[in-house]
């Protein structure tokens, strides 16, 4: 996926400027795809020369002119045709896994200091999923077509983080019995 892809997605919502796309990507796609503040925006330049997005200039009091970006029906055309095409299993680059591997180097605590490490970030980011469900999804079964795809995506990260936070159990309970 390239990011022009996750910006197009991110737009589907409502048009937005560029430093609002940003916010919403921290809170949606950002958690699976990461982009830079100048990144997205460069991505954003390219995408309206290719005629995927048009943009319009919004005056602003005491603060200078903003861009609010709008995907067209041609971005929308080429985001369909790209979620036609099927995708490949996305390669794992875990620095983690690695260390899992090699980890019978270094001390026991060490090591369970760093999957504890591991395990607070997994919960934190757990904790906003559960957030997220319980503020935009409260009633899964009434949610719109568009809505329930968005959920489907937010449901991909609480099971992702349930495992990972299942895993890391059991490892550190499988380092500790050694």
């Amino acid at each position: 996926m390239a990011l022009s892809h996750a910006i197009l997605a991110a737009l589907l919502g409502a048009p937005c400027s560029g430093y609002d796309l940003q916010k919403r990507f921290e809170g949606s796609v950002g958690f699976f795809w990461q982009a830079s503040f100048q990144q997205i925006y460069r991505e954003l330049n390219k995408l309206e020369e290719l005629g995927w997005l048009t943009s319009s200039t919004v005056r602003q009091q005491n603060r200078p002119e903003k861009k609010i970006y709008q995907i067209t029906e041609m971005g929308q055309e080429s985001l369909k045709a790209w979620i036609a095409e099927p995708c490949d299993m996305a390669p794992i680059r875990d620095d983690l896994l690695v260390k899992v591997f090699a980890g019978s180097l270094v001390p026991t605590q060490a090591f369970l200091a760093e999957l504890e490490h591991h395990q607070a970030q997994h919960r934190q980011r757990l904790a906003i999923y559960q957030q997220i469900e319980q503020q935009f999804f409260p009633t899964p079964e009434s949610l719109s077509i568009a809505d329930k795809f968005r959920y489907l995506a937010l449901q991909n990260g609480i099971h992702y983080e349930t495992a990972w936070l299942a895993w890391c159990e059991e490892a550190m309970g499988a380092i500790v019995s050694s």
